[in-house]
């Protein structure tokens, strides 16, 4: 069940009645729907993001033996709406990655499952796969959201083992998104959402009661000020020739 609290009128907080968690499931339960998305083909790629071929999700997100995780293509979206408020979001309990994480708006990967999402012309691919996952996630009608809207800043390499079992190790698409939309989140994907001002992220950041995603907190340590300071003028930042290697 969905619930609404707004706190200080400037954030809209929406969460749900969860009948268990992480901590006290029955372990090794993986929930079907989450599950059913690990067949999905990514993209792998080399380092400087030449697609080289394609792996399932659960190959992709398994930590092996030595260490190593696919490195594969994924985008972050950052969602403003009219203020230049970011929506955040908590990762529901029945993610099977990062589960109960905090992150920013909407997290997830071209496929090869879906046409044309490996289109590399101006990220014109990813945006696809960013504009279908902001409809299944968090319920924005995607003739909201056309692709001209959406803001390709530049990518970031970054690895993350995880709990040691399931990582990350991605080149990530940095996509931003202003707009004033509709939100219904999907309960199966968020627990929580937030939009937090500017001015309030120092602050806000400390109150959370999880963990950040890897991904979202390299990018918030070095470089999501700066570019939110610069959201009116984005195309004087975005740098689409350099990847960047985000480290901890």
């Amino acid at each position: 069940m969905l619930t609404f609290t707004v706190k200080n009128s400037s954030r809209l907080f929406i969460g749900r009645n969860l009948f268990c968690s992480v901590a006290n499931c029955k372990e090794n339960v993986v929930d079907p729907v989450q599950e059913s998305f690990l067949k999905e083909r990514c993209f792998l790629v080399d380092e400087n993001d030449k697609i080289i071929g394609q792996a399932n999700k659960k190959e992709c997100h398994l930590v092996q033996k030595n260490g190593e995780i696919p490195l594969h293509r994924a985008f972050s979206l950052f969602l403003f709406n009219g203020k230049g408020h970011l929506l955040l979001q908590k990762r529901s309990p029945e993610k099977i990655t990062y589960p109960e994480h905090y992150t920013n708006s909407c997290c997830s990967h071209p496929v090869a499952d879906f046409p044309a999402e490996d289109e590399e012309i101006n990220a014109i691919g990813v945006k696809r796969a960013a504009q279908r996952r902001l409809n299944y996630e968090l319920g924005i009608s995607i003739d909201s959201i056309p692709l001209e809207d959406f803001k390709y800043i530049t990518r970031v390499h970054y690895k993350d083992e995880g709990n040691g079992k399931w990582g990350e190790h991605e080149i990530d698409y940095v996509l931003f998104l202003q707009k004033d939309v509709k939100l219904t989140p999907n309960p199966n994907e968020i627990s929580e959402i937030s939009y937090v001002p500017r001015k309030e992220l120092d602050e806000f950041i400390p109150t959370l009661t999880g963990p950040l995603t890897p991904w979202f907190q390299l990018i918030l340590k070095h470089r999501l000020r700066f570019w939110w300071d610069n959201l009116n003028k984005l195309d004087d930042v975005k740098d689409h020739e350099n990847i960047l290697r985000l480290k901890f």
